[in-house]
């Protein structure tokens, strides 16, 4: 069962003007749309052909980095359309405000931590907030296409929240200012889609 391309699920100028309509679309048709390919030209005719693309980056062979590459670029960017959205911003409430606050001291003390795991990733890479199993949340970073799903990142836990900084992310509209894309950010998040992973996975 191949791997298909999922669709956004809003227009491509539906973040602006926080995300381009331009960025998105090249994002979505040419760099997610590529690495699906070459995720199920990597796994055609293997024992990975059949497994959901969790499995496959929880028992990832990391010396795989066919698989490692492009289905660790399948999986960010298909978690990261969902968690954005035109009627995103704000805050969280429930229980991951509680999650958050008990983890980072505050709302603004988590958004100064991810801002930083997201502004010193050296080169290219994702910031992600985690959850482990009894709900306790971390803040992490990883390089390229790798996740806190495949094995010895660094980061652990389940992601339900991604910052893509690779800069074709966000280039055409902030050239080298990633802080400002990173500011812009919190203004698409869709937070009740992140509750939804928390409650999910912790």
């Amino acid at each position: 069962m191949a791997f298909e391309l999922p669709k956004l699920p809003y227009a491509y100028d539906a973040l602006e003007p926080h995300i381009d309509a331009r960025t998105m679309e090249i994002h979505h048709t040419k760099h997610h749309n590529g690495y699906t390919t070459k995720l199920n030209d990597a796994i055609a005719g293997t024992d990975l052909a059949d497994k959901s693309i969790d499995d496959i980056l929880t028992g990832l062979d990391m010396s795989n980095a066919a698989v490692r590459n492009n289905g660790g670029g399948f999986y960010n960017h298909s978690l990261f359309w969902q968690i954005m959205s035109p009627n995103g911003g704000g805050a969280p409430s429930g229980a991951l405000a509680d999650a958050i606050n008990d983890a980072f001291g505050s709302f603004e003390s988590f958004k100064d931590k991810f801002s930083g795991a997201a502004g010193t990733r050296f080169g290219s890479g994702w910031a992600w907030l985690c959850v482990h199993k009894g709900g306790k949340l971390e803040i992490c970073s990883t390089p390229n296409q790798d996740n806190p799903l495949m094995p010895d990142t660094g980061c652990s836990g389940h992601p339900i929240l991604g910052l893509d900084v690779w800069e074709h992310a966000y280039y055409l509209n902030y050239q080298n200012r990633r802080p400002d894309y990173i500011n812009a950010f919190f203004n698409v998040i869709n937070w009740d889609k992140v509750s939804k992973l928390y409650e999910a996975n912790k």
